[in-house]
């Protein structure tokens, strides 16, 4: 199939199959004119790329994983590479629970205007009584 059919099938746009190809994650070959070909088998593909993007990992990481993905083996070393890529998307995480924190905060004090004084901080905000 040509890239047309490949991104549509996919979901995906033609650039991001090109820049796909680009970091190694995809593979096309070519008609005579130079037009990029697809197996069937790449509307699979594309869509566990997708996934793994989707799941924070970036394409330098994929193109690792991806042999091991097929191999159904994955070796020690690019375990722990996972492990660590899971540990820094719960710190991420923990951030953004601090954030969300902060803007209820904020909302709050934006809802219940204390006009006597200014607080120094949100919890300080937060804590005097409306």
């Amino acid at each position: 199939m040509r890239i047309g059919e490949l991104a549509g099938r996919a979901d995906v746009s033609t650039r991001a199959l090109r820049y796909y190809e680009e970091q190694g994650l995809l593979e096309s070959g070519r008609t005579v004119s130079g037009q990029r070909v697809y197996p069937e088998s790449a509307v699979d593909r594309v869509r566990l790329i997708q996934e793994l993007f989707t799941a924070g990992l970036s394409s330098r990481l994929i193109v690792t994983l991806l042999p091991a993905i097929d191999a159904r083996r994955i070796d020690p070393e690019l375990l722990q590479r996972l492990v660590g890529e899971r540990a820094a998307i719960e710190a991420k995480l923990v951030g953004l629970q601090a954030a969300a924190r902060r803007l209820d905060l904020l909302i709050d004090l934006a809802t219940h205007p204390d006009t006597t004084s200014c607080p120094a901080s949100l919890e300080q905000g937060a804590a005097q009584p409306v």
